[in-house]
Parts: C-alpha cells; structure tokens; sequence
C-alpha cells in the first residue's frame, strides 16, 4: 500500500504541473501523513540535510567548469583537432562528432551541455556536406550521453551520495564503458554512412594536424589532470571540481583569450540557475528517500522481485527493464534521485557489487535521455538543429540499439566494469 501510495502522490502531483522537486516533497509529505507522524521540522530538516553535503559542492563547481569550456572555446578545439585528423574520410564528420563527444565527455559531464555544443558546430557542416541529417542528429544525440557516463560525472556524483557509494571508483569504473559505448557509435556509424555520397572535408597536411592539435592542447591536458590526479589521489572528485573551474578560467581568460571579464558574472549566474535546481532536486529527494526508508518501501520491492534474487545477473536485468521503462517518462536526474535509495538495499541484498550497479544504471539512465517521450538530449538536438522530433527520433534508433546492446554486454560480463577498475584503482 505504502508504494502505491509514493507513486501516486508523486504521479498526481507531477501531473498538476508541479515541478519535480515540489512533488518529491508532496509524495514525501503524503508517505508522512499516510504512517501518522507528520512534522515539518522532520521535512525542513531533511531538505538542509539533502543540500549540506560536501561531495555534492562538486555539482555547481562542474556546471561553472563546462560554462567556462564553452565560452571560452575548448569545447570547440577539440571538434576542430578531431576534424584534422578523421574528417577526410567517408563519413568522417561522424567520426568527428564521437571523438569529440568522448573527449568533451570527460572535461564536464553534463550531456546537455556537450550535446548542444556538438550540434551547434557540427550539425551546419553536416547539412552542407550533405549528410543525412535524421541520422546526423541521432548520432550526435547518442554522443552526447556518453558525457555521464565517463567521468567527471554528475550522475555519479548524485548517485554517490544518495547510494552511499565511493564516487571515486564510480570514475574510474565508468571510463572504459564510457570508451565502449563510443566505439559502438562508431561501428553503427560505419554500418548505417558508409554508403552515403556525401562530401568529404580536404586531407590537411600534416604540418595543420599538429598546428590545429597543439592548439587543443590545454583542452585535451584538462582531461588528463582530472582523471589522472584522483588516480593518483592528488585531489577527490570535489577538489577536481574546483580544479576544473580554476584551469578552464585561467585557459579560457589568458590562454585563448576568448572570456573577458566582463562575461564571468553571465557565465557565473548561468551555472548558479543550473546549479540551483539540480541541489534543490537532491534536497527534495533525500527527503523522500528517507522516508522510503522508514516505510519499509525497499523491503516490500525485495518481496516482489524474490524470485530472482538467487540469480544476480538475472536480477541485474530485470533491474535494468525497469530502469529503461522509467527512463521513457523521467529525466536523468529524478530518475536517479528517485531510484536510487529504492533499488540500493535490493543490489545490496541479491550481492551485487554497488560499484557496478552504478555505472550500469548510469548508463541505463543516460540511454533514457534518448527515449521518447522526454528524450532531453533529443529535444536539445531538435532545437539546435531546427529539425522536427519525428526526424530526430527516426534517425537516433540504430545508434539507441547500439546502447542498449553495450549494456547487455556489460550485464552479461560484468567483468568488463570490474577488470579496469581494479586497474584504475591500483597504484
């Protein structure tokens, strides 16, 4: 009773019109009065609890590192040092779109962010080249969820903190699913383009490669100290935050001189409103999950799914189907501050490992912003690109498969997780 009755307060509520974070609050507040001990020092308690929380600061300090790469013209060297060296070849703008999507994927880990500079350079060179541009869209869609996957990731620094789970090794796990599902893009991309008759961007000389790549340098060495200084154990991933913000303001001020003064407090507020509704959304989260905690509601899921709790890679993919399903009504964000402290005692429970329940229901959400009917980074390609949703959502299907194929790799082999984070952990 006590489930149907989360779901349906945060359901009707969600269906008035009322933003998500007020519904979790509403769904939290009706679980209260429901169970007979209402008290709003317990709600206003858990909302200060939900944002005063150390790891988390890394959100706003990410969101302020990617506005500082755009503005400041990182995110577009990187497309043009990837367009040098692949863009000669048949169907090399495609190519283009998931090197840079991999390398952007790791300087700000917000797949909005890296979807709409993606489309905003590459999708006019597309259309000029004649390239279809349905399948254009959809690649650079699929692209663009690689960002929460490989780290720095919000996603995992949201599902760190409500799960419980080192943020550290949620990194260092997702890099080489990260890297798997770019390599999958491109296979899909050389099956679907290769016949294609389109125009091909000039060989450059090699003395440009260099030229062009050396200009992307600051660009590319920004990944490196991220990832490579929490390997080391120089900085946690909210220190890396704050290292990325410094970096790409110092790159982007007196290294390419493209951000002035002037436009830091645009770039500041513009980071603050993001910020400001992802840390209100987790406050408003934790105060449901505390109270699905207190109902007892993870118990009564483990009742319901016993019968394949003796089987933890059967568990795994039933747990997976369900992801995918919520994924077609939810965003990324609610989706993970929702089911998180639901579906964690049940991994804890079947013995799966919480590191890899992590990535894969990471990436399971990031697939979900592909998935009509809120498909975020469809409507973000949609808009950019001036094309209607049928198109873009006609065109993203092979490159969706390609995905959802990766993850049942990665379910059937787990492995392939686990394997390069032992690596990545060692020193």
């Amino acid at each position: 009773m006590t489930v149907f009755i989360f779901v349906a307060s945060l359901l009707a509520a969600m269906a008035l019109g009322m933003p998500l974070a007020f519904s979790l609050v509403v769904s939290g507040v009706t679980l209260m009065l429901h169970m007979d001990n209402f008290d709003t020092q317990i709600v206003s308690q858990n909302l200060i609890n939900g944002a005063d929380n150390f790891p988390l600061m890394a959100v706003p300090f990410f969101m302020l590192a990617g506005e500082l790469m755009n503005a400041g013209g990182m995110s577009r060297r990187i497309v043009n040092s990837a367009l040098v060296w692949v863009g000669h070849f048949q169907g090399g703008l495609g190519y283009v779109a998931v090197f840079a999507a991999i390398i952007m994927a790791s300087l700000s880990g917000s797949a909005v962010a890296d979807t709409a500079a993606l489309a905003a350079v590459l999708m006019p060179m597309m259309r000029d080249a004649g390239y279809r541009m349905d399948r254009s869209a959809g690649l650079i869609a699929a692209g663009g969820i690689i960002a929460p996957v490989i780290p720095p990731s919000i996603g995992f620094i949201l599902f760190g903190v409500i799960g419980g789970v080192s943020i550290s090794k949620l990194f260092m796990a997702g890099i080489f699913p990260g890297i798997l599902m770019g390599l999958a893009l491109i296979v899909t991309w050389w099956i679907v383009a290769r016949k294609d008759n389109v125009k091909v961007s000039p060989r450059v000389p090699m003395k440009e490669k260099i030229r062009v790549t050396v200009d992307a340098f600051w660009s590319y060495l920004l990944a490196v100290t991220i990832i490579g200084g929490m390997k080391m154990g120089v900085f946690t991933p909210t220190e890396a935050a704050v290292v990325a913000v410094v970096y790409s303001l110092l790159v982007g001020l007196f290294i390419y001189r493209e951000v002035k003064f002037k436009d830091l407090y645009g770039i500041i507020l513009a980071a603050a409103k993001t910020s400001s509704v992802v840390m209100f959304l987790v406050a408003a989260a934790l105060v449901s999950a505390w109270l699905i905690t207190v109902a007892n509601i993870p118990a009564q899921i483990v009742e319901l799914l016993s019968p394949f709790m003796g089987n933890p890679t059967l568990m795994m993919v039933m747990l997976m189907l369900m992801v995918l399903v919520v994924g077609t009504a939810l965003d990324f964000a609610p989706t993970v501050l929702i089911l998180t402290p639901v579906l964690m005692p049940l991994v804890k429970q079947a013995g799966i490992d919480p590191v890899y329940f992590g990535v894969m229901f990471i990436i399971n959400n990031a697939i979900g912003l592909l998935t009509p009917p809120v498909g975020t980074v469809l409507n973000v390609v949609c808009g950019v690109g001036r094309i209607p949703m049928h198109e873009v959502i006609k065109g993203v299907m092979p490159f969706l498969l390609s995905q959802v194929v990766v993850m049942g790799l990665l379910i059937a082999f787990p492995e392939l997780v686990m394997l390069p984070l032992k690596w990545m952990m060692a020193r």
